[in-house]
């Protein structure tokens, strides 16, 4: 007892003291392993757009639409978008080898692209036979939408452009008739020229006639000199802008003065650049103006473009960003990249705050949005009013 008391008392005096007491049993280390966290996968997203070809303009602009608008918001709830860029060579046939190579070699869950709307049409079924959703920024023929569970559009259709075309011509043009300009190669021209035709004679205005002319034609002096035989008052000419400035070009030159009106297919810089005055003046229904960005992604993203690319927006960079944006909300609402919960919150956006406003999905793939109504005047696209639908 005495000698237990005696070994107490030590141990309270080492406690005390500080001295370590060292226990009879072996000490064992306790070793924490870190936690090792699997990495994040990014989210594989293709585009599939004319970088080479006749179209090449038009590719390359929606490109730096949407690779400005990857840069300014790279992630979706924490996971990197990485971008695929497939060239369709401005050729709609090459367009379904392009779409299926993107989904079976590549491994992407979702494509921006085209923006033409005959190489959508065309590659549209590739998109539904996988289940992969696809979102074209500027194929506005409702054909590409159609009947296709797994396509969108970012954009108008060419029936809500035309009518809104043919009001401009009757209502503030004046036209009581027209001369229509389609260039045949393209379903884009093709539908817009319909469409308008028929809104136009609805309004109580004639269509003359309609003339078909190819891309890459050069020389529209015939078709100039009969539409001013006709006494047209207007000539509708839903083309591409190299075809719609020569037009123009060689409607000055022989002494024309009638009213050109194009559509959403000449808002590029190479317009002005290649018809010069003779395109002072012209009307066109369009997607966008910088004067209509007010929202607050549209004024960050306008600021974000000039000070990369220093220069202005035009409208397919502006549309290749906006097609960007909306996907990117559609998966982050779907918390998944499966192609069938992408699909779905696509086909469910609704009031999503873009570049220019609210805007909604439609039936059938077609976004609700308003048409823009520009004119180039002083060498620049002047923006006149936007009416929505």
């Amino acid at each position: 007892m005495k000698r237990a008391l005696t070994i107490l008392l030590a141990v309270a005096m080492a406690f005390m003291l500080g001295i370590p007491v060292v226990s009879a049993q072996k000490q064992v280390p306790l070793v924490i392993e870190p936690t090792v966290m699997p990495p994040v996968e990014p989210i594989l997203v293709g585009v599939y757009l004319p970088m080479t070809g006749a179209a090449a303009s038009y590719g390359e602009s929606t490109w730096d639409g949407i690779r400005a608008a990857n840069e300014m918001k790279p992630q979706v709830s924490g996971r990197e978008i990485r971008l695929f860029l497939a060239d369709t060579k401005s050729d709609k046939k090459e367009a379904p080898n392009v779409v299926e190579r993107l989904i079976t070699k590549d491994k992407v869950s979702a494509i921006i692209g085209e923006a033409f709307s005959g190489p959508s049409i065309a590659a549209g079924p590739v998109g539904d036979k996988y289940e992969i959703p696809m979102i074209s920024p500027t194929a506005t023929n409702p054909l590409v939408t159609m009947g296709k569970k797994y396509y969108f559009r970012a954009c108008f259709t060419d029936p809500l452009q035309a009518e809104i075309a043919a009001m401009l011509a009757a209502m503030n043009l004046r036209a009581k008739t027209a001369v229509v300009i389609v260039d045949i190669t393209h379903e884009y021209s093709v539908g817009l020229g319909n469409y308008f035709a028929a809104s136009f004679t609805k309004l109580g205005g004639k269509v003359l006639y309609t003339t078909y002319i190819k891309t890459g034609d050069k020389d529209f002096r015939t078709e100039v000199t009969q539409a001013q035989a006709a006494k047209a008052d207007l000539i509708y000419a839903p083309d591409y802008f190299t075809e719609v400035a020569l037009l123009a070009k060689q409607a000055k030159e022989l002494g024309m003065n009638i009213p050109i009106l194009a559509g959403d297919a000449v808002q590029l810089y190479d317009l002005i650049k290649l018809g010069g005055e003779a395109v002072e003046g012209m009307y066109f229904t369009g997607f966008f103006h910088e004067a209509a960005m007010t929202t607050p992604l549209g004024k960050d993203f306008l600021a974000f473009y000039k000070k990369k690319f220093n220069k202005d927006l035009d409208g397919n960079s502006a549309m290749g960003a906006e097609a960007y944006f909306v996907l990117m909300d559609a998966i982050q609402r779907a918390k998944s990249e499966a192609g069938p919960d992408v699909r779905e919150a696509l086909a469910n956006t609704k009031d999503f705050e873009g570049l220019f406003g609210k805007i909604s999905m439609g039936e059938e793939g077609n976004m609700v949005r308003a048409v823009v109504i520009n004119q180039v005047k002083d060498g620049k696209f002047t923006y006149v009013t936007s009416i929505s639908p």
